[in-house]
């Protein structure tokens, strides 16, 4: 693999095999942190959940994938790094396709990403908003979208 220098090069040292094998290991220790450096893998857990709000005329599914960070480690944490939201319904493609790429972009990120859902669950409809099966009101579509990411995190601990 080729790595391009970027900085000009003020320092140099020779790394005896013993002292390579202790950093190697001190670098195991430390548990991997969600951020935007991580690849992609090849496999990541899904969970797809259904949405039907009365406004829409289809049903919109929303699949939110996680990362397994340090697995089998006592560090190994399941952290959500991308959504997906599908539906039949051409009416809302664009904003929807914006919010998917915004959301994974701050899944990502790595940190907190409750304050995402709180953020979210507070866009209200000029309209007005409208009650879900079970007489849950929901103030907008992307409210309810944010209900969805509170679930999850909330179903992954």
């Amino acid at each position: 693999m080729t790595v391009r220098i970027e900085k000009k090069i003020v320092d140099q040292r020779v790394l005896k095999e013993e002292n390579a094998a202790n950093e190697a290991q001190a670098a195991e220790a430390q548990p991997l942190v969600m951020n935007e450096h991580i690849e992609r893998p090849e496999f990541l857990l899904g969970t797809t959940y259904k949405i039907k709000p009365p406004v829409a005329e289809h049903a919109m599914y929303i699949t939110i994938n996680d990362i397994l960070l340090n697995e089998d480690t006592d560090h190994e944490s399941r952290q959500p790094y991308e959504v997906f939201i599908n539906s039949k319904s051409m009416e809302h493609f664009q904003w929807v396709i914006a919010l998917t790429r915004v959301i994974s972009a701050v899944f990502r990120k790595g940190g907190d990403v409750t304050f995402l859902v709180e953020e979210l669950r507070s866009v209200y409809d000029p309209n007005g908003g409208y009650f879900k099966k079970g007489g849950v009101f929901m103030p907008s579509l992307v409210a309810e979208i944010g209900a969805v990411i509170e679930k999850h995190l909330k179903a992954i601990g």
